[in-house]
């Protein structure tokens, strides 16, 4: 499956628009983590537990609309954007999506 942020794979055809693919988890930080993280935060720098925690959700979501553009039988997904939204306090969405296409 080919994944691009472009509006076009070089030397590809569009030949069928097939609709939007998408992706998303939510998630929850851990309390655990939380700790850690507010003691990290008092002397600075990144905070690797969230940032691994981004990471994971990032590529779930990437994962899931693969699955979702594979389903639709797609050669590409282009177009690709990722958005975060909070749900509620301590949780979040991250979404993926782009247009899955067929190519030539």
């Amino acid at each position: 499956m080919i994944v691009t942020t472009t509006e076009t794979v070089p030397n590809k055809e569009i030949i069928e628009i097939l609709g939007i693919a998408r992706g998303s988890t939510v998630r929850a930080r851990n309390v655990g983590r939380d700790i850690f993280a507010g003691l990290k935060s008092i002397v600075g720098g990144e905070i690797q537990e969230y940032t691994e925690l981004q990471i994971q959700s990032r590529e779930q979501a990437m994962e899931r609309m693969i699955m979702d553009a594979e389903k639709m039988g797609a050669d590409a997904i282009l177009n690709v954007r990722m958005s975060t939204a909070m749900i509620m306090a301590s949780t979040a969405e991250i979404l993926v999506y782009g247009t899955a296409v067929k190519l030539k």
